[in-house]
């Protein structure tokens, strides 16, 4: 390897090395590893910018757009309401009819709205149903996943590879060819998940002949016993006071010491603070008793109890306090409300928040008025959940089939549009079809004009562009090929298809350590080198680089929709390996069987 290609390793290097340990937002980490690149040149300016101007990055960029337009009319939400079973049943019926629906729809939209959208619905249905939202909220993310990789457009790693292919003068995907593979993953998958959710999934097992509690109460309230409080010297037997209509006491704070309640007699003191459980009608039941006090409803003045309502607000790494804590912040100030607890990791954080630093994908629980979710309902600083009432109903009758039109319209004309010429020199790609269709959402004012720059994730969009700069870099430095020939001589006595497996393996754990994005863009040149070293067509190595780089199921940091169930149901990081890793291998197996049948090498 020559002295630049040591350099473009050491740089890559630190670039995992920096997002391992976030010291900045992943676009701001490529972006400076680009810069780097360019001064010392191994590429120049104009390959830095070139990611920039490449079609696949616009129209990811574009589908935002087209996302957030669907999300306005209010026809996911409507979706959402009416497929849900209506009834019990068993956990190998109830997951395909929460999947299968939210994975065709993935196929064709940008993974994170659809989950936004759909987590509370599906955590609210789980609780009327008397259910443990913790079965069913990974499972969505994973189903967002799945059907992402059957579709040029199910996500933006299927773009980010189809726009490196055609760079380096290659035919690209069609719009359903990564579903010859996609399409059994998904299958597969989803009947995986139906029979093994029951028992590897957290929460308690969904028995179809019962009725008993789901095993997880969806809200806990700290509560403190002031001096008049009627409850001082009552006693709570194995956690319930009879005082407490539909409210169990899961824990008393006393004096600095945290008193189990679970089981046993405990006698209630001035000042105690206890933690309450219960169901989320319970908090006007709490701020109407005047025999418990709210923790925090002190800082809200001159608001009267009944206007206060209770919300779930996922941080966002827009969010401008991540850092800080939340006095340093001043959360009250900017925000008018009063955070109650944090979720983190799985874990509920009560006692000493305010030495807490807020991170990407913290849970606040929130209790605040309705304007909150009127001023930040549509932010991209949160994203927001709401419990205390139904969810929104958005959209009129025809915006949600407008919406539902152009959609349907897009992917049809991206299909089989390669089969027409256009006597203008205009390519009836997904780029022309997808920038027609968001400026038709605004047209017809599906999506509000004023805040379109809102729906567009511009940190994932300078992370491509710079992922597509560093891999240039690999490519003119030597880096590629070296790491190439390495690959080949590490798996060639298992012949392509080792070379295949290889590229699989080190794409999937790249894509658990940085961004799905980069860690495509990163592997593509090390496959289109050994491909050109084997005298092989690359097509099938590239395919197996968009599958993997999409398969994250192991961790909640691979994939933004796993981080945004993890906040919302309170997973812990071991929730994800134990559902997610049997997954990782059936797409591993099915990978290698099925892409050598469909793409020759």
């Amino acid at each position: 390897m020559t002295l630049e290609g040591y350099i473009v390793v050491a740089v890559i290097i630190l670039t995992i090395v920096a997002l391992a340990k976030e010291v900045m937002r992943p676009g701001l980490v490529f972006f400076s590893a680009a810069v780097v690149l360019m001064s010392t040149g191994i590429i120049s300016d104009k390959e830095l910018l070139a990611g920039f101007s490449n079609k696949g990055m616009i129209t990811v960029g574009v589908l935002f757009l087209v996302s957030e337009g669907v999300r306005q009319s209010g026809v996911l939400n409507r979706l959402a309401q009416t497929y849900l079973p209506r009834k019990r049943g068993r956990m190998v019926f109830l997951i395909p009819r929460i999947m299968l629906p939210v994975s065709v729809l993935s196929a064709f939209l940008n993974n994170t709205p659809v989950v936004v959208i759909f987590a509370p619905i599906i955590k609210k249905w789980s609780e009327t149903l008397n259910l443990s939202h913790k079965k069913f909220l990974i499972p969505l993310s994973f189903a967002t996943i799945l059907g992402g990789m059957c579709t040029l457009i199910g996500t933006s790693t299927n773009l980010v590879v189809h726009g490196l292919i055609l760079e380096n003068g290659y035919p690209g995907f069609g719009m359903f060819e990564l579903g010859k593979v996609g399409l059994l993953i998904a299958i597969i998958g989803t009947i995986y998940i139906a029979i093994a959710g029951n028992k590897l999934l957290p929460g308690k097992k969904i028995l179809f002949n019962t009725r008993s509690s789901a095993g997880s109460k969806d809200y806990y309230y700290d509560v403190l016993i002031p001096e008049n409080s009627t409850l001082i010297g009552l006693e709570a037997t194995n956690g319930r006071l009879r005082e407490l209509s539909k409210l169990s006491i899961r824990c008393i704070e006393r004096e600095g010491n945290i008193i189990e309640t679970k089981r046993g007699t405990f006698k209630i003191l001035p000042n105690d603070k206890l933690m309450l459980a219960g169901k989320s009608d319970r908090l006007n039941y709490i701020l109407a008793n005047d025999n418990i006090r709210l923790s925090g409803l002190d800082h809200i003045k001159n608001v009267p109890k009944d206007k206060l309502k209770q919300y779930e607000a996922v941080i966002s790494p827009r969010f401008p306090g991540i850092g800080e804590t939340i006095p340093e912040f001043n959360f009250y100030e900017h925000y008018q409300a009063v955070v109650l607890a944090i979720h983190r990791n799985g874990e509920r954080i009560t006692s000493n928040m305010n030495n807490l630093k807020l991170k990407p994908g913290d849970n606040l629980v929130l209790l605040t008025t309705d304007n909150f979710i009127q001023n930040w309902g549509d932010s991209r600083i949160f994203y927001m959940t709401s419990y205390i009432r139904d969810y929104r109903a958005t959209g009129t009758f025809w915006t949600k089939w407008l919406a539902f039109i152009i959609l349907l319209a897009m992917i049809i004309g991206a299909t089989v549009g390669r089969y027409f010429e256009s006597p203008a020199g205009l390519t009836f790609d997904m780029f022309f079809f997808s920038v027609l269709a968001a400026v038709l959402l605004v047209w017809l004012k599906i999506m509000p004009h004023q805040k379109y720059t809102r729906a567009i994730s511009w940190d994932v969009l300078i992370t491509i562009a710079c992922a597509f700069a560093i891999s240039k870099a690999m490519q003119n430095s030597g880096a590629a090929e070296s790491l190439a020939r390495t690959t080949i001589n590490f798996s060639k006595a298992f012949g392509p298809v080792g070379i295949l497996a290889a590229l699989y393996i080190v794409t999937a754990i790249a894509t658990e350590i940085v961004t799905n994005n980069a860690a495509a863009a990163l592997t593509f040149p090390i496959a289109l080198s050994a491909a050109q070293q084997l005298n092989l067509d690359p097509k099938p190595f590239f395919v197996a680089i968009a599958i993997a780089a999409s398969a994250s199921f192991s961790t909640p940091i691979g994939y933004q929709t796993n981080l945004i169930v993890q906040a919302i149901g309170n997973y812990k990081f071991t929730d994800y390996v134990k559902i997610g890793l049997p997954l990782n291998i059936i797409a591993f197996i099915l990978s290698l069987l099925l892409i050598p049948v469909f793409w020759e090498f």
